[in-house]
């Protein structure tokens, strides 16, 4: 016979202990529910010979019982401790962040090998002492994914404080020429003037004035010169799924942008090779 004890001085989770067990499909195992001193504590014991099963189910429960109670303030103590210089807003971003990047397989990846070592060496369980001192590598791994939800946050804050200040100039500065064709194709941009003539970009990235440490690839001199040229209207010839740097063009440029998918235009590039340099396409 194999027995544990799991100790908690937690009203809510001797409740849900209780309720877990009492779910599972496991014949043998019987289990009360004891108050001594300050804990509560679920006992168990468990009659047979599949005792690495019944430690797994015990293991189970316990990595469940913590990232059903535990993991949320764990990782608001990180937020808290490593970046206390975001407001209260941004933490509370930054831990929504948290919760869509973790997997729960590879949460139990990490934390099962160190719970089960503690039930196959221990017999009395105290969950907060698990909490507190006994798994550092899902700690650790927690304090990484913060680490990625806070370099995320940082990147998306940029990109929006990025747009906002191109849509305040392209709003405020005059436009310098009716209309500008941007054929979108295999991921690259071709902008065309208002006859239709090839716009040749300026190859020195060096020199562009309007972009940011926010990188589009090859796309980043189409939108230089775009800001650079500031057209009343920008017709996109959308011969590609749509993606962030269209995205991108319509946040900046708003309503003065206008989507195609066959036009004259859209059919000629569809046929020939998208990077070749024709002169001019006849209306």
């Amino acid at each position: 016979m194999k027995s544990y004890c799991i100790k908690t001085q937690n009203d809510e989770i001797i409740t849900y202990l209780l309720n877990r067990i009492s779910e599972i499909d496991f014949p043998n195992i019987y289990y009360c529910n004891r108050t001594f001193k300050i804990y509560d504590n679920l006992i168990m014991h468990y009659k047979e010979k599949n005792i690495e099963q019944f430690e797994n189910i015990v293991s189970s429960l316990i990595i469940d019982t913590i990232g059903k109670f535990y993991q949320e303030k764990i990782l608001k103590r990180i937020i808290n401790v490593n970046y206390f210089y975001f407001d209260e807003y941004e933490r509370e971003i930054i831990l929504e962040e948290c919760d869509e990047l973790l997997q729960e397989e590879e949460i139990n990846k990490i934390i099962f090998p160190e719970v089960k070592k503690i039930i196959i060496e221990n017999r009395n369980i105290f969950i907060e002492g698990i909490v507190n001192f006994r798994i550092p590598e899902y700690i650790k791994f927690l304090d990484s994914i913060v680490d990625v939800a806070v370099n995320k946050y940082i990147i998306e804050k940029e990109y929006k404080e990025f747009i906002s200040l191109l849509k305040l100039y392209v709003n405020t500065t005059e436009s310098k020429t009716d209309i500008i064709h941007l054929i979108y194709i295999h991921g690259e941009s071709i902008l065309l003037d208002r006859e239709k003539n090839l716009i040749q970009n300026d190859s020195d990235i060096n020199n562009s004035k309007y972009l940011s440490d926010i990188s589009f690839s090859s796309n980043d001199i189409a939108l230089n010169t775009l800001l650079s040229m500031l057209p009343k209207n920008v017709e996109i010839h959308l011969l590609d799924k749509e993606d962030e740097f269209i995205s991108t063009l319509k946040l900046i440029f708003e309503n003065k942008v206008k989507i195609c998918t066959d036009c004259n235009i859209c059919r000629v590039y569809k046929k020939q090779n998208p990077f070749l340099k024709i002169g001019q396409l006849k209306k």
